[in-house]
């Protein structure tokens, strides 16, 4: 049985991380960072090349690679897509894409190489490209790095490109994900509402930028940034590649900027409980810089702020405090009320928000899996390739 006072204790606590939450840690979860309406035209435009790292992106590459050739920038740009020891005949499919387009810009389908030592995957099929869009502009100004799985509105990238032009040196997006299965509506929207209140998007937006965020599916970078930051070699080991990106540029002095997307989505179908789980698991004690005191204090976080509100309700009528129960009432009301505008980017009601708590329960279980697997020298495993950088 529950001591009245410790379990008023672990409500009152419960509730004191909500306030703190909702009032204090940069207004994470009102969702309201997004980019501007179309530009005018006119003026010269810098010259920008799409990069997009691809791996048995068979599936997908053919859309993506179609919302790419179709942007309406006026300036000078490139398409450029790095097929990286793919199988499906993903650069066949894009090659296919870019011999049908007529009146397009640039495009190029390269190879890369074999995985050099001590890089990963991604980070080395996004160098490729670098080098690739070097020769197809030689004068470019900005990469667009985009995922192999997301397809743009034909506008999306003359706004970003209008928000570089407000002083950010990296612009990157959240896109919407697919979220139409059951686990999807579970873990989805939590996904993205975790992310905000690692990375507030207010505080990695303010000025100068207080936090090294950024979204990979949708990422866009000044190349004097890339270049005084040493270029991709610099962070080339890293497996949570986008705001490991995000704070090397930061460190340098530059702005950025991290919003929500209205118009670029992912097509990727996680489905299946066991697909978000290899997708957590592959990172998530990355995340944690492979310390087992992070990952306790993790556990231990998320079960203060997440799992004893709704324990204190459930248990009530064991436990018998009224101060316990009015707390933890108090705090699922503040949860409730924080979690609304992300399940309102996703199109689901304000009574999604009581699920909440089991998420963080699969998200903490996919996080003490990742370190498992870390451990057990299985870490970073992804599309056949495993790392252990750590």
């Amino acid at each position: 049985m529950i001591s009245i006072s410790f379990a008023a204790i672990l409500s009152l606590a419960a509730l004191g991380a909500w306030i703190y939450l909702v009032y204090a840690h940069e207004g994470f979860w009102h969702a309201d960072q997004w980019l501007g309406p179309v530009p005018a035209r006119g003026g010269a435009r810098p010259a920008v090349v799409a990069i997009v790292p691809a791996r048995n992106e068979a599936a997908t590459i053919a859309r993506t690679a179609e919302s790419l050739m179709t942007q309406s920038y006026d300036g000078p740009f490139a398409v450029v897509i790095v097929d990286d020891s793919s199988s499906d005949g993903t650069g066949d499919l894009a090659r296919e894409v870019f011999a049908r387009a007529t009146g397009g810009p640039l495009s190029s389908v390269v190879t890369a190489p074999p995985l050099p030592s001590g890089w990963s995957g991604k980070l080395a099929a996004m160098e490729c490209g670098v080098r690739e869009a070097a020769r197809l502009l030689p004068d470019v100004q900005y990469v667009w790095f985009t995922d192999a799985d997301i397809v743009h509105g034909p506008r999306t990238l003359e706004r970003l490109m209008a928000k570089a032009g407000e002083g950010f040196g990296l612009v990157s997006l959240m896109v919407r994900l697919d979220c139409r299965g059951v686990w999807d509506r579970l873990l989805i929207p939590a996904f993205v509402f975790f992310f905000q209140m690692l990375y507030p998007f207010p505080a990695v937006n303010a000025k100068p930028s207080r936090i090294g965020g950024a979204a990979g599916g949708c990422l866009l970078l000044a190349r004097p940034a890339l270049e005084q930051i040493g270029g991709l070699a610099a962070i080339k080991h890293a497996l949570i590649d986008d705001c490991t990106l995000a704070e090397a540029v930061r460190r340098e002095g530059y702005r950025l900027w991290l919003g929500h997307a209205d118009d670029s989505r992912s097509l990727r179908v996680y489905g299946a409980l066991g697909e978000t789980w290899r997708m957590v698991a592959r990172t998530a004690y990355t995340q944690l810089d492979y310390d087992p005191l992070k990952l306790a204090g993790t556990v231990l976080g998320m079960i203060l702020v997440f799992l004893i509100a709704p324990l204190a309700v459930i248990l009530a009528p064991w436990h018998g405090s009224l101060v316990a129960l009015l707390a933890a009432l108090a705090a699922i009301g503040l949860m409730v009320r924080a979690y609304g505008p992300t399940l309102r980017l996703y199109g689901l009601g304000p009574a999604q928000g009581l699920a909440l708590p089991a998420a963080a329960a699969l998200y903490t279980a996919m996080t003490v899996d990742s370190a498992l697997r870390h451990w057990q020298g299985k870490g970073g495993a992804w599309k056949a390739r495993t790392y252990d950088f750590g």
